[in-house]
């Protein structure tokens, strides 16, 4: 017997809710342009983040990214890299009710040296769900 999927299971007034709560934001990764910020490839190369349209959907309500505070950028690298937090998006969906990250306390930041990498448990955020 086929397995079904996930979304099979939400019911429709769930799904309309989900659809009412997306943010369009504009991404902060190409500052909106929709075009490779480094030209890595070539002049012509998409975004990787909004892959060439200027503006990515998100569930709302959304607040700033806390690992690179909402630039989008992986933090603490030299790499051109789109940051693993929020997914270079700049801001994420607001975790309600909400409590410090016990891993990190609050950072965002694994401890570890000599590179600070996203907390695994609350992924860079600083807080997790109660």
């Amino acid at each position: 017997m086929a397995k079904k999927p996930r979304w099979a299971a939400i019911a429709p007034e769930e799904i309309k809710k989900i659809e009412k709560n997306k943010v369009e934001v504009k991404c902060v990764f190409c500052k909106g342009t929709g075009k490779d910020p480094w030209d890595l490839l070539s002049k012509l190369s998409k975004c990787q983040v909004c892959h060439g349209k200027g503006k990515v959907e998100i569930l709302g309500p959304v607040v700033t990214c806390n690992f690179c505070h909402g630039s989008g950028i992986q933090p603490y690298t030299t790499s051109r890299l789109h940051c693993l937090a929020c997914g270079g998006l700049g801001v994420v969906t607001k975790i309600t009710p909400s409590k410090t990250c016990p891993v990190c306390g609050g950072t965002g930041i694994y401890p570890r040296r000599p590179h600070p990498v996203a907390c695994h448990n609350c992924h860079g955020q600083g807080i997790v769900a109660k």
